[in-house]
């Protein structure tokens, strides 16, 4: 992690914004490009082409993909290249988040307001299972990126305060406050929430990591194909589950 170089590419990218009133020739969004800059700072290496494929960053050697939502958009492109090169997926995730309103109209912009909802890494979860396929191809790693956002929407929502459907306008970075680089099956490892017991449930990974019990179990699952987690037994109905170092003894003891 290196936070002087992620404020050195926020501040190109914002004064690129303010020059030309847009970012990119893809349409990108501002997160999208400030990552983009950080990865790599020239920007010749930028939306390279490699055959019939656009790639946020070729260095020649390694792929770069900036991806914050619908992984599964990327099989293609993994299919292709990950036979011949390093590929690199990178998760720009919310650590926290302050929200301000745009009204369409007047184009009042309202004072940020800090979100109660902190980002974890195990968000990622739901993303990943959808091309878990590829997780343990040896050219495959993941880097996630968890960064203090600004996000703006549109007061434009059907509801009677406008907020409920509304449309996100942009997610503007403040700040870089951790990076996670996983590069090995065993890695995706340090994604499991703090606290979790020896043996533990689905219910228990759930209020560890604060999220729903349906991306809970997404996780485990996840978690189980790359060999950080075996399941061992019943606690009524649901399943027991420790981590893979402990694999042994909990199987003795069920």
């Amino acid at each position: 992690m290196d936070t002087v170089r992620f404020e050195n590419a926020r501040l190109v990218v914002m004064a690129e914004t303010a020059r030309q009133g847009g970012i990119g020739t893809l349409g990108e969004k501002t997160l999208h490009a400030v990552v983009k800059r950080y990865l790599e700072p020239d920007p010749v290496r930028h939306e390279m082409r490699i055959g019939s494929f656009i790639v946020d960053i070729f260095t020649g050697e390694r792929v770069y993909e900036i991806q914050t939502r619908q992984f599964r958009s990327l099989k293609p492109k993994l299919e292709a290249l990950l036979p011949q090169y390093p590929v690199t997926i990178v998760y720009p995730a919310q650590a926290r988040k302050w929200l301000m309103w745009i009204d369409p109209e007047s184009g009042e912009v309202s004072s940020p307001r800090l979100s109660p909802r902190r980002g974890q890494p195990c968000d990622i979860f739901r993303e990943l299972y959808q091309i878990k396929p590829f997780l343990t191809h040896p050219n495959l790693s993941v880097r996630i990126l968890q960064i203090d956002l600004e996000e703006t929407r549109l007061l434009n929502g059907w509801s009677r305060d406008r907020k409920k459907g509304s449309w996100r306008h942009d997610r503007l970075p403040k700040s870089l406050e951790n990076e996670i680089a996983i590069d090995t099956a065993a890695d995706y490892g340090l994604l499991m929430p703090e606290g979790l017991p020896p043996i533990f449930t689905s219910a228990d990974f759930a209020r560890c990591a604060r999220v729903s019990q349906r991306l809970a179990q997404t996780s485990i699952n996840v978690l189980q194909s790359m060999g950080c987690l075996s399941a061992c037994g019943k606690q009524g109905r649901l399943r027991l589950y420790s981590r893979s170092v402990q694999a042994q003894v909990c199987k003795n003891q069920t």
